[in-house]
């Protein structure tokens, strides 16, 4: 509800108690069937190697800079970003294997409005389409909301990029446009589409993620008994 200045103004829903939210650290974050942990170079190897499990590198078209092709240039890459405060960069630690097999990375942060982006998103063959690639996103979200106490969640990517849009959608962001012609990315133009998710949506999205990824939610072969989508149906 708007609330009104002495000019009969509205000026938006008063927040008397608000404060300047906490900047995310380099912790640790546990699931049931992955872990993140904030990206080192010791991860870079084997993380290097899961990239590799792919027949190209289509995964990396939608990122920002072009694909690595030995262990030393990605190593330096890692070298060049484990240290900085914005982005925090992640490591996707698969629980069965011990071994990294994608990142993320939280960016754009800003504690004074309680505003985060999810970015830098590559997850491997060995991560995509698997229970853990959604753990490792909602993961990412219950430290931002729960821990942090952020007030809103952005998800950023190409126009042009499906499936990055289909998973957002998935994941319970709502779509709010196209910034056009916001980037040059390799020599092409990127319209970039905005997502969010704000505070008071995470008590139906965390409903939705724990029950999806309850071990009784798929079958002995891996395959979902239900959506996440239709997790959420269940209390909208």
């Amino acid at each position: 509800m708007n609330t009104f200045n002495q000019f009969g103004q509205p000026v938006g829903k008063a927040l008397n108690d608000w404060q300047t939210r906490p900047h995310p650290s380099r912790v640790e974050l546990d699931g049931h069937y992955c872990r993140l942990e904030p990206l080192r170079v010791e991860h870079a190897e084997a993380l290097f190697s899961a990239y590799q499990q792919a027949e190209d590198t289509r995964s990396w078209t939608w990122l920002l800079r072009e694909p690595d092709t030995t262990v030393s240039e990605f190593t330096k890459w890692v070298e060049s970003v484990c240290h900085l405060s914005d982005p925090i960069h992640f490591a996707v630690i698969d629980n069965q294997t011990d071994s990294p097999v994608g990142s993320l990375a939280l960016m754009r942060i800003d504690p004074k409005n309680g505003v985060v982006e999810v970015g830098h998103v590559h997850f491997s063959t060995l991560l995509s389409r698997t229970p853990m690639s959604t753990e490792a996103q909602y993961l990412l979200m219950r430290y931002v909301f729960e821990t942090l106490g952020y007030r809103r969640y952005e998800w950023k990517c190409n126009s042009l990029n499906e499936p990055s849009r289909r998973a957002a959608l998935r994941l319970g962001f709502q779509y709010e446009g196209r910034f056009r012609q916001a980037l040059v990315i390799k020599g092409h133009n990127r319209d970039t589409d905005w997502f969010s998710i704000i505070d008071s949506e995470w008590q139906t999205l965390e409903y939705a993620f724990q029950n999806w990824l309850a071990p009784d939610n798929f079958t002995a072969d891996g395959k979902q008994i239900r959506s996440l989508e239709s997790w959420r149906e269940v209390i909208n």
